[in-house]
């Protein structure tokens, strides 16, 4: 049984007591004596996040006592028991309803995820029955997108090239009857693909356009992903600090393929598109230099006043791409800017769309499913901030205020037809381990975007 699937119904599962401080009479009123002087004696009273072991009179483990952990400064406080608990099967006795039933059930699956590619890590053998009134064969889809976003974010660069990236996608296509295309390397100049040439062209690992597409639904999704698979920062290379994580950089191709696990593994009705342009931002005598004036798909020139801001530049060419296509809504995704790092932190992701009704039900989806995002403006009066003397646009503005906004603005400029247009600048790591999160890769905005498709779409 996968750790990242709930158990089958078992009728020798072990009941799991949510216990808060104030009911915790009334719960020991329900056990038995011993059980009763068993519990007070381990000292017991409901304590958020405490576990007691209840034995049954021949020794062997007959329910769980956990003191309810829910609290608005927690996400998966639920999760945090999975690995504290000897192996069997569980089910959650009582308590939980709703979205917070929900919540637990995928953040216990969700605490079953390590990335074992290079070490194996402990077998995870507390496995729990799915609770009724949770859909959960959408609960599993869910984790398997959100496990495909971990190990590509996870993977080194070394082993997630551009290429590598390619056979990612191509897997996931290949199980899910997909159609894909790919545009590689000096066939991109061809194609109308300057920009996302010139980011990779210094590279000994070619760079590519990645096109996958599956559905026949009326109404149409296109997803775009930053795929920088490692950036150096081209000549205007990175501190040693600021490389460490590069790996990550490619962290919004792997959420808009996570999320397309889910679109796909639920056989939601849509048409639905998948676009990453798939690079390395590498030195070499051909990189692209501070001061250099582009030419993108779209036809706007581009001076480039620094080669570390090269994610908005590929996303660019692939967002045209997106736009001359008819589609009710283009999502990008990209790990873009410190600045949106400075502003909200590493758990919230920031989001930019002009229009209402798509950033409520957005918001609200993430309170539903603990995917916290943040709306931020595409404020008007900073397009001139974007704005060179001898081009049509500036990929990195000078004087370092609202960073995040100018390059949501930049991408911005290259979505002209599609009547919906949504970005996140998301970070892609969890920096401290939390509940069904340990340190690494990590999906933002994604099961909020799943659970928010039906209302965006009007399905």
């Amino acid at each position: 049984m996968s750790a990242l699937a709930f158990a089958r119904p078992d009728t020798s599962a072990i009941p799991i007591d949510l216990v808060t401080r104030d009911g915790v009479e009334a719960w020991l009123a329900n056990l038995s004596e011993t059980q009763t002087t068993w519990v007070r004696g381990q000292g017991f009273a409901g304590q958020p996040g405490r576990l007691v072991l209840i034995p049954d009179g021949d020794g062997t483990l007959a329910r769980v006592g956990y003191g309810d952990p829910r609290s608005p400064r927690k996400r998966f406080a639920f999760a945090a028991l999975r690995d504290r608990l000897p192996e069997g099967s569980y089910y959650i006795a009582g308590e939980l309803t709703g979205d917070d039933l929900s919540e637990a059930a995928l953040g216990w699956l969700l605490a079953g995820y390590s990335f074992e590619r290079y070490k194996s890590a402990p077998a995870q053998n507390a496995l729990l029955v799915a609770p009724e009134g949770v859909d959960a064969t959408r609960i599993e889809t869910i984790a398997a997108g959100e496990t495909l976003t971990r190990d590509l974010i996870n993977t080194p660069a070394e082993h997630m090239g551009p290429s590598d990236l390619e056979i990612s996608v191509r897997a996931l296509a290949e199980n899910y009857g997909a159609r894909i295309s790919v545009i590689t390397g000096d066939t991109l100049l061809n194609e109308g693909f300057p920009l996302v040439h010139a980011v990779g062209r210094a590279a000994d690992r070619a760079p590519r356009l990645i096109d996958m597409r599956w559905g026949k639904g009326a109404q149409r999704v296109t997803l775009v992903g930053k795929g920088v698979c490692f950036d150096t920062g081209g000549l205007n290379l990175k501190p040693v600090a600021a490389m460490g994580l590069m790996k990550k950089d490619m962290g919004g191709a792997a959420m808009v393929l996570g999320l397309a696990r889910m679109i796909m593994g639920s056989g939601t009705d849509i048409t639905l598109r998948v676009l990453i342009p798939a690079v390395e931002n590498a030195v070499s005598g051909n990189s692209f230099r501070p001061g250099d004036i582009l030419t993108s798909r779209k036809g706007l020139t581009i001076e480039i006043n620094n080669t570390d801001a090269e994610g908005r530049l590929v996303l660019a060419d692939a967002l045209a791409l997106a736009d001359e296509e008819e589609t009710d809504l283009i999502v990008s995704m990209a790990t873009l800017t410190g600045a949106a790092r400075v502003a909200v932190g590493p758990d919230l992701a920031p989001f930019y769309t002009d229009d209402e009704g798509l950033a409520a039900a957005l918001s609200e989806a993430a309170r539903r499913v603990a995917d916290p995002v943040w709306r931020l403006p595409f404020h008007m009066p900073y397009e001139t901030m974007i704005e060179p003397r001898i081009a049509d646009l500036d990929n990195a503005p000078k004087g370092g205020f609202a960073g995040s906004i100018t390059a949501a603005l930049f991408l911005r400029r290259f979505v002209e037809r599609a009547p919906r247009y949504l970005h996140f600048d998301v970070y892609g790591w969890q920096p401290t381990a939390a509940p069904g999160r340990p340190v690494g890769g990590v999906g933002q905005g994604t099961r909020a975007l799943f659970d928010a498709l039906p209302e965006f779409l009007g399905t």
